[in-house]
């Protein structure tokens, strides 16, 4: 009987018995830990270290904790273990694992591990390997239960019974025809709860809702949100069944997908490293194109300076209020950009509605612009103590800028998706970037009208 330890206590443990070298205490308490505690533990060891932890886990253990980790620790082990260990590792793990450890490798390593293989399972990861990037051909699994509608519940519990245990799910059952035709599914739970006699072809649902193995990753994770699955079934340009995505690989796509969309509004070049394992170097390297362009890009901000400065020469005040308005026109876009990409990322609007989104920003634009503009107003004539007309110029200016400013935040992703990149380039940055020069136009294009001969 053995008293409960937090994770973090545990970890401290395991650090303390490897670091005694005692390994019979540390194996033991290695088996009563969870693997995801021990991929934490081996991330934060040295490459002899973790050989000497992995070792000691158990088969099963073992194959889980390597499946979880993330590439450069993969390598850390396989450069460790003899080519015969990391042969029969790769069999024990679930095929999609498996697939994704082999994509990480260098080409010669994977050449030689499949020169070794039966053919079948050679010609299988070759196919695999040949799938787009990105697509729901290289995040399926092969490991899934296949019942026929000619079976019985007898039959199926039988076949169940016989190939369920290296299954990566067998709460759901896929029905297919003698030549794979994926003909509809049916759960373990109508299996296990009707008569032995009863068909399988008389339980199953024939309304089954699959993707293709080129179906892009976004639009599977899509597909797993709207249905709430926990499996979902792969099937070729003739719907034959070839395979299955869990709900534990999309969780990883939708976070992998969040993470990239994080950076793009952050206007930094997406990166499959991790924060804590970037080096300064490759942050900076994904940072630098982008602040270069958007430096380039304010330029243009000086240049209408410029061409407006006999207004500012002429009225001098005016000069004061541009960081407010620039500010009110960056941050009045970068709300529209920002909830207009998570509105298009989930799916809720598309291109179709730009009609409609536009002219809800622009009534948006309208009612945060008066509700801005009167402050404005009141803070121009009352605390600054400036005269009327240039109070009426900054208030006018804002409504006008807080519209505009809704509006172009909202169009600019739409376009961007039209023309095929992803929506969250036009973020924060970039948005303020082109806001910063409009709002100077709109600004002293006022001034211009209400102050005659300035």
């Amino acid at each position: 009987m053995y008293a409960y330890k937090s994770s973090e206590e545990r970890l401290i443990e395991l650090k303390y018995l490897l670091d005694k070298k005692r390994t019979a205490e540390l194996s033991e308490l290695l088996r009563r830990t969870n693997p995801v505690d021990i991929v934490e533990f081996i991330e934060d060891l040295s490459s002899e270290e973790a050989l000497v932890v992995f070792r000691l886990l158990k088969k099963d253990d073992a194959v889980e904790v390597f499946a979880a980790l993330d590439s450069d620790d993969k390598e850390r082990l396989q450069q460790g273990l003899k080519e015969d260990e990391f042969r029969s590792l790769l069999r024990e793990l679930n095929f999609d694992d498996m697939i994704d450890t082999l994509e990480e490798m260098p080409a010669a390593m994977v050449q030689r591990i499949l020169r070794t293989a039966d053919k079948a399972r050679r010609d299988l990861v070759n196919k695999y390997l040949q799938f787009p990037e990105d697509s729901a051909g290289t995040l399926m699994t092969t490991e899934f239960v296949e019942v026929k509608p000619y079976m019985t519940v007898r039959q199926a519990l039988d076949h169940i019974k016989k190939v369920g245990h290296d299954k990566v799910t067998i709460y759901t059952c896929y029905v297919t025809s003698p030549t794979k035709k994926l003909l509809g599914y049916v759960s373990l739970r109508s299996i296990v709860t009707n008569t032995k006699e009863t068909l399988i072809g008389d339980l199953m649902y024939e309304d089954v809702i699959s993707v293709t193995t080129t179906e892009d990753q976004e639009d599977v994770a899509y597909t797993f949100q709207k249905y709430g699955f926990t499996a979902l079934p792969v099937v070729d340009n003739t719907n034959r069944l070839v395979g299955v995505i869990t709900v534990d690989d999309i969780m990883w796509i939708i976070e992998q997908e969040a993470t990239e969309d994080f950076q793009r509004i952050a206007a930094t070049t997406p990166d499959e490293l991790d924060y804590s394992k970037a080096s300064p170097f490759s942050l900076a390297k994904n940072r630098i194109p982008w602040l270069m362009f958007l430096m380039i890009s304010a330029t243009f901000t000086s240049t209408i300076l410029k061409s407006y400065q006999s207004v500012i020469q002429a009225v001098i005040a005016l000069n004061m209020f541009i960081p407010i308005l620039t500010d009110s026109g960056g941050n009045a876009g970068s709300q529209a950009s920002t909830l207009v990409i998570r509105a298009m990322a989930t799916n809720d609007i598309n291109t179709k509605d730009w009609l409609k989104v536009l002219l809800k920003e622009i009534s948006v634009g309208l009612i945060c612009g008066l509700a801005l503009g009167f402050v404005a107003f009141l803070k121009c004539y009352f605390f600054d103590k400036v005269d009327l007309s240039v109070s009426l110029i900054v208030a006018l200016t804002i409504i006008g800028i807080v519209i505009m400013a809704k509006a172009v935040g909202s169009l600019l992703p739409m376009i961007a998706e039209k023309l095929g990149f992803d929506p969250a380039i036009m973020a924060s940055p970039l948005i303020s970037t082109i806001l910063d020069s409009l709002s100077l136009i709109v600004y002293f294009t006022i001034a211009k009208t209400i102050i005659p001969g300035i």
